[in-house]
């Protein structure tokens, strides 16, 4: 019952706000209008709070504002709200708010602050961004003039539409069009993607590239799994396998867990290949010969027993400042200090319980400083002309800002990329070094001809997508990478990153059950696409956002079932019902026209919004034209004027005729968001196929004549009970304090000669997935208070982030079985 109200917008109507306003129900829409109970009894009141203006007038008037200043799209059976919302707006303090802070920019900038984001900043990033002023669609005057060249785009029929792009397999390059290359961020190999990764990285490309494929684009999207480095290692100790078999055996995992959500890679692969390790290889070896590579020697502990240098977290010692007996390579739980692990009094191997020994090793560091020079103007370029997401440039900016320190790009280990240079061919690549090259290789192992687009800038469009976290990997390291190895590579345009999805009022964390991982999600009996729906729905683009079980419910139930499958649903059966199954002929009216432009500016938003890659924002422009659809239907009832004479008749089939031609658009502007969904609106309507393809116009592709399918509902509703028995199933059963984040790839700390891996201790006495979990965040956590310590942050903020630490190494050792009171910090800790 969302639509009962056509000025509802999806909500339950309720009472009625102004007098003489009662709304019937357009899920029934033979139900004849209703009194409600608390509806507003003087019907002949002029204003709310019956013959003088109050401030529920002035609130309401000023909610209602963009919505209704086009006095002239209010249907005559509106009257009172009409006239009440003329008096209001002739009033002094009422005129004076629309010509200010109810501008269409004032109202941007009132979002903005909203989403704290202060207004100069959002100037600034427009004017750098070169993105235009924005304006709702449904929030302004039509002129006779767009009227006009809707109703002849209308006329124009199918002929109107471009003719759909089917590019030949492999998808190379065209000349002359627009050729769109898009990645995501590579997934760790070794973790089981949770909505929060799926949503900032792989979801969100798969929407841009659907949308690049529907505009006629020349589009390749490419993936693949990150399977190098420490954290595959420790998985492959766990669970017994070696690392090429547990890269086999996540891979596959990944592969279904997208094929599922409907992804649609062009191709999909892995890091662990011979192409990876040629392109790696000679990119290095370019960076090398051009004198931006630089060696320093670095003391670390080495297992002669396991005959390797050992990260920090795989040794344990007494504490050199507290003698606590247990302390770690990177941190004393006991006393909190930092501690270098060369520092570790009695030092003991975690793998193997050996003594290891303090050996020098020579490392390989990318000179960053050196590269600066050709960085920062390319930068300027690519902010000039490409779209960066706020949150992208600002990381970036940040990481220049005080000048680039060399960078580490080799680590002591065995499962990586051979580094081709004597004196380290026993090291490989670290992973941050070698993981972007990955997209490359990737290509490369789906065409021979892979450098047309990798080393082809004059041509193709780079689209990076990520979480926040992965920006300085692919605004700076990578970019300096190809820089200096100076081979005309194709360097990112656009580097589109979201913040963080958080689960209900905690974190995801696969090992205390909290939280819906991917292959979790088609257990819950709920179709992919609403999956698909709601994460793109509250898809994280200017703050943190939470999943909420209770949020799904109620926008699966109001967004899709009571307002776009009640649209469409109802529009196909009309056609079906009263005509025969045929579209009926149409004769429009002026209403009818101004109705075709209100479409036609939605649809220039959305193509506007997506184009900038506002994913979340574009979503909205398809349910405001499926209300729009309601609406329309609601006021003209069809359903009663059918069965009235040969005039009520012809405007019957004229309504059913635009309704049903807009459900066939939604077919097409759904299709990014929800391809299942879509498929199934195209085979109920017989949606012919040279029409499902995007243009800026909004023209009738279901003429006169046409047949239509069977009709279906789209979707399901969802019960209480069934969402509280997955908010349970998917909640756990510990503390809330328990709850880890898993979300992306920890930032190590730019001053660390070799920086720490995001791995975890290969000990499990207990639950060796929790003790994993909680050692990489102990990980994350203390490279974070690394970085602090050496940007010289307040120290009220680093005495935060430390307690923080504390608390996770308290979790850890409690995972482990260890006693938690030797963890509290005694006295004030030495500076």
């Amino acid at each position: 019952m969302g639509e009962s109200c056509p000025l509802g917008g999806g909500r339950d109507s309720g009472a009625a706000l102004f007098p003489g306003e009662l709304c019937s129900s357009p899920v029934f829409p033979e139900a004849e209008p209703r009194a409600r109970a608390g509806a507003v009894s003087g019907l002949d009141a002029a204003f709310l709070g019956q013959d003088t203006k109050s401030v529920a007038d002035v609130v309401v008037w000023g909610a209602l504002f963009p919505v209704l200043q086009d006095e002239a799209s209010l249907s005559n059976e509106l009257q009172a709200l009409r006239t009440w919302f003329q008096s209001m707006t002739l009033s002094e303090a009422c005129r004076k708010a629309a010509d200010s802070v109810l501008m269409p920019e004032r109202l941007l900038e009132f979002k903005s602050y909203l989403q704290k984001q202060p207004p100069p900043c959002l100037a600034m990033e427009r004017a750098t961004s070169n993105e235009p002023e924005e304006e709702e669609a449904s929030e302004r005057a039509l002129t006779e003039e767009e009227i006009t060249a809707a109703a002849d785009a209308w006329a124009r029929g199918a002929a109107a539409l471009p003719k759909p792009w089917h590019p030949q397999k492999p998808v190379l390059p065209v000349e002359g069009m627009r050729n769109v290359l898009i990645t995501s961020a590579l997934p760790y190999v070794n973790n089981v993607p949770h909505l929060g990764n799926i949503i900032g990285c792989v979801l969100s490309a798969d929407t841009f590239a659907r949308y690049c494929r529907l505009r006629n684009w020349n589009t390749l999207y490419v993936c693949g799994t990150d399977e190098y480095g420490t954290a595959t290692e420790t998985k492959a100790v766990e669970e017994g396998l070696t690392p090429r078999e547990i890269c086999d055996k996540y891979n596959a995992i990944h592969a279904d867990i997208y094929r599922w959500f409907h992804i649609s890679f062009d191709y999909f692969g892995r890091t662990t290949t011979p192409h990876q390790t040629a392109i790696a290889q000679d990119i290095f070896q370019r960076l090398l010969a051009r004198g931006f590579l630089l060696q320093d020697t670095v003391e670390q502990l080495q297992c002669e027993g396991c005959q390797r240098f050992l990260a920090d977290r795989f040794v344990e010692g007494i504490c050199p400042f507290c003698s606590y007996e247990e302390a770690r390579g990177d941190q004393c739980d006991k006393c909190g200090k930092l501690i270098n692990a060369v520092e570790l009094k009695k030092p003991q191997c975690k793998l193997c319980r050996g003594v290891p020994v303090v050996k020098p090793t020579q490392h390989l560091f990318l000179d960053l400083p050196k590269l600066e020079e050709q960085l920062e103007p390319w930068l300027e370029r690519s902010w000039t002309t490409g779209d960066w997401t706020a949150n992208a440039r600002y990381i970036t900016r940040s990481w220049i800002r005080d000048g680039l320190k060399p960078r580490c790009i080799t680590r002591d280990l065995k499962w990586g990329t051979p580094v081709p240079l004597d004196g380290f061919r026993d090291k490989v690549f670290y992973v941050w070094f070698d993981a972007p090259i990955g997209y490359l290789s990737i290509t490369a192992n789906y065409t021979d001809q892979w450098e047309r687009w990798w080393k082809n800038p004059q041509q193709v469009e780079l689209y990076n997508f990520m979480a926040k976290d992965n920006v300085p990997f692919h605004s700076v390291i990578f970019p300096c990478s190809l820089l200096g190895a100076d081979d005309n590579y194709t360097l990112v345009n656009h580097l589109i990153a979201t913040e963080y999805l958080n689960y209900e009022d905690g974190k995801f964390s696969k090992s205390r059950g909290v939280g819906v991982f991917g292959d979790m999600a088609k257990d819950t009996g709920i179709p992919a696409d609403i999956w698909r729906f709601y994460l793109l729905y509250l898809r994280p683009e200017g703050q943190d956002s939470a999943f909420s079980w209770s949020d799904l419910m109620l926008k699966n139930n109001s967004e899709l079932l009571n307002n776009l499958g009640n649209f469409i649903n109802r529009a196909g059966m009309f056609v079906c019902k009263f005509f025969g199954g045929i579209v009926p002929d149409m004769v429009l009216t002026a209403d009818d026209k101004r109705l075709l432009a209100r479409v036609t500016l939605e649809l220039r938003q959305y193509h506007q919004l997506l184009e900038k890659v506002r994913i979340r924002d574009a979503l909205r422009c398809i349910l405001s034209i499926s209300r729009h659809g309601n609406q329309y239907i609601q006021v003209n009832e069809p359903w009663k004027r059918i069965k009235g004479n040969e005039e009520d008749r012809q405007r019957a089939g004229t309504v059913t005729g635009v309704a049903v031609n807009m459900a066939s658009l939604l077919a097409v502007m759904v299709q990014p968001y929800m391809p299942s969904v879509s498929v199934a609106i195209q085979g109920q309507l017989c949606i012919p196929p040279e029409c499902f393809v995007l243009s800026p116009v909004f023209t009738c592709t279901l003429p006169p004549g046409h047949r239509v399918g069977v009709v279906s509902p789209l979707f399901q509703k969802l019960e209480n009970d069934q969402i509280e028995a997955l908010r349970k199933r998917f909640g756990g059963g510990q503390p809330e304090d328990l709850n880890v984040a898993c979300q992306a790839k920890p930032t190590p700390p730019a001053s660390d000669p070799v920086p720490a891996p995001a791995s975890g201790s290969v000990v499990a006495p207990a639950d060796p997935q929790l003790i994993q979990e909680l050692t990489e965040q102990v990980a994350k956590q203390g490279n974070h208070v690394r970085q602090l310590k050496a940007n010289k942050a307040e120290k009220a903020q680093v005495d935060s982030e430390v307690a923080k630490l504390l608390e996770l190494k308290k979790q850890l050792a409690l995972a482990e079985g260890k006693s938690p009171e030797i963890l509290v910090p005694k006295g004030k800790r030495k500076k």
